[in-house]
């Protein structure tokens, strides 16, 4: 039977980052709905687009958790760089400082989810 304990730091962030991952998957999917469903959306709903900045906030918790409790630096300084990497792919999208591919925030997420 496989042990899985919600009080480990490393499964809330490989929960988070599955759930993220599933969220990112999904907005192109949701956008082609709304797309045939009304004739004006031009954008996400408010709660979809603020779903990013939840799995942010839930994957910052898990790594500041596994930093505190994991003796590997490389690691733990591999999570924090890919959490950075997601934050700023994430508010460049909402900001559009510069122009890149959606499929930019895949990396990093994948990688999250990989070191978990």
């Amino acid at each position: 039977m496989l042990n899985i304990s919600l009080n480990k730091s490393d499964t809330i962030g490989a929960l988070s980052s599955g759930l993220c991952m599933i969220h990112c998957i999904a907005t192109p999917f949701f956008f082609f709905a709304t797309a045939c469903s009304t004739s004006c959306c031009s954008a996400a709903p408010l709660w979809w687009r603020w779903l990013d900045y939840f799995f942010l906030i839930v994957s910052f918790i898990a790594i500041q958790q596994s930093a505190k409790s994991s003796n590997n630096k490389l690691i733990i300084s591999a999570l924090w760089i890919f959490w950075m990497g997601l934050l700023v792919s994430i508010l460049n999208l909402n900001f559009n400082w510069i122009s890149i591919s959606e499929n930019v925030k895949f990396i990093p997420a994948f990688f999250l989810i990989g070191l978990h």
